[in-house]
Protein backbone atom coordinates (compact mmCIF):
# COMPACT_ATOMS: atom_id res chain seq x y z
CA UNK A 1 0.00 0.00 0.00
CA UNK A 2 2.78 2.49 1.03
CA UNK A 3 4.60 1.54 -2.49
CA UNK A 4 1.09 2.20 -4.47
CA UNK A 5 0.92 6.12 -2.83
CA UNK A 6 4.83 6.44 -3.11
CA UNK A 7 5.36 6.66 0.51
CA UNK A 8 8.39 4.08 2.07
CA UNK A 9 8.15 2.14 5.17
CA UNK A 10 10.98 0.91 6.55
CA UNK A 11 10.20 -1.90 8.74
CA UNK A 12 13.22 -2.39 10.70
CA UNK A 13 12.91 1.56 11.83
CA UNK A 14 9.20 0.91 12.58
CA UNK A 15 9.77 -2.28 14.76
CA UNK A 16 12.12 -0.45 16.62
CA UNK A 17 10.21 2.25 17.24
CA UNK A 18 7.29 0.17 18.74
CA UNK A 19 9.26 -2.46 20.30
CA UNK A 20 9.27 -0.52 24.16
CA UNK A 21 5.36 -0.95 24.13
CA UNK A 22 5.90 -5.01 23.78
CA UNK A 23 9.00 -5.87 25.13
CA UNK A 24 12.49 -5.07 26.18
CA UNK A 25 15.30 -4.13 23.74
CA UNK A 26 17.97 -6.13 25.56
CA UNK A 27 15.82 -9.07 25.48
CA UNK A 28 15.48 -9.16 22.28
CA UNK A 29 19.23 -9.33 21.31
CA UNK A 30 19.79 -12.33 20.20
CA UNK A 31 23.60 -14.07 20.28
CA UNK A 32 23.69 -15.35 17.55
CA UNK A 33 22.75 -11.74 15.33
CA UNK A 34 25.40 -10.33 17.45
CA UNK A 35 28.18 -12.34 15.97
CA UNK A 36 26.83 -11.31 12.82
CA UNK A 37 27.23 -8.43 13.54
CA UNK A 38 30.56 -8.29 14.92
CA UNK A 39 31.61 -10.54 11.77
CA UNK A 40 30.22 -7.86 9.14
CA UNK A 41 32.20 -5.05 11.19
CA UNK A 42 35.25 -6.89 11.19
CA UNK A 43 35.08 -7.85 7.67
CA UNK A 44 33.97 -4.51 6.79
CA UNK A 45 37.21 -2.90 8.78
CA UNK A 46 39.82 -4.87 7.95
CA UNK A 47 38.67 -5.50 4.05
CA UNK A 48 38.43 -9.25 4.75
CA UNK A 49 35.76 -11.73 3.02
CA UNK A 50 33.90 -13.57 5.49
CA UNK A 51 34.05 -16.90 3.66
CA UNK A 52 36.34 -18.03 1.36
CA UNK A 53 35.85 -17.09 -2.34
CA UNK A 54 34.75 -14.70 -4.30
CA UNK A 55 31.11 -12.45 -3.96
CA UNK A 56 29.73 -15.46 -6.03
CA UNK A 57 31.34 -18.20 -3.67
CA UNK A 58 29.71 -16.61 -0.50
CA UNK A 59 26.69 -18.24 1.12
CA UNK A 60 23.50 -16.68 0.01
CA UNK A 61 22.34 -16.47 3.71
CA UNK A 62 25.61 -14.08 4.64
CA UNK A 63 25.48 -11.98 1.80
CA UNK A 64 21.62 -11.29 3.04
CA UNK A 65 22.59 -10.96 6.50
CA UNK A 66 25.46 -8.89 5.81
CA UNK A 67 22.61 -6.29 3.36
CA UNK A 68 20.16 -6.17 6.17
CA UNK A 69 23.40 -5.32 8.46
CA UNK A 70 25.01 -2.56 6.59
CA UNK A 71 21.43 -0.77 5.64
CA UNK A 72 20.53 -0.92 9.54
CA UNK A 73 23.86 0.49 10.47
CA UNK A 74 23.88 3.83 7.33
CA UNK A 75 20.25 4.10 9.68
CA UNK A 76 21.40 4.09 13.25
CA UNK A 77 23.87 6.87 11.68
CA UNK A 78 21.87 9.56 11.77
CA UNK A 79 20.88 9.34 15.49
CA UNK A 80 24.18 9.08 16.67
CA UNK A 81 25.03 12.23 15.04
CA UNK A 82 22.50 14.14 16.00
Amino acid sequence: MNEEKGKSFDVAKSTMAQLPFFSCKNMVLDDKAQKDIAKYIYCNDFNVQPHKGSYGEQPKIWIEKSFIIKKLMNNQKPKEDG
